[in-house]
């Protein structure tokens, strides 16, 4: 007889959770470190490359949070929710100038509003989409196997 315990290390759902964290964690100071990145093209992964690594590290986390929530679900939302958060760029209240005032404001908030960025979310959420249907996948091989 299995343990309760044992039965929720080898389930589906764990496995999808477990890869997603993992990912979850490396994309953390992946997406930071392009923040202070001197080298070539510094502007473009400063500016574009971290929106792009913006729209994965929310994929990621709604997915972490909303399991059974499917893939397109989820990149679509973090789709939109980053598009009103590009479009609140446009807007400057004084509550948003304080949050805007220090560093994780401005990388959650942004700063300045740039239609060039809708791209760069459209081809993060896009690969948000295939990492998560990928960690999909993956648990319904974990659940074959175990």
């Amino acid at each position: 007889m299995q343990h309760k315990f044992t039965t929720i290390f080898k389930s589906k759902l764990y496995k999808q959770q477990l890869w997603a964290g993992l990912l979850f964690i490396l994309i953390i100071p992946l997406g930071l470190s392009t923040k202070y990145y001197t080298g070539p093209a510094a502007g473009w992964v400063n500016d574009s490359l971290g929106g792009v690594l913006y729209e994965v590290f929310f994929c990621l986390l709604f997915f972490i949070f909303w399991k059974n929530t499917t893939a397109i679900k989820i990149a679509a939302l973090v789709f939109v929710f980053t598009c009103v958060l590009e479009l609140m760029q446009l807007w400057h209240p004084v509550f948003l100038e304080i949050i805007r005032s220090n560093f994780f404001g401005r990388t959650i908030f942004g700063n300045s509003f740039n239609w060039f960025d809708f791209i760069y979310y459209i081809i993060g959420s896009g690969i948000g989409y295939f990492i998560l249907k990928w960690l999909q996948k993956k648990g319904e091989y974990f659940k074959n196997t175990v």
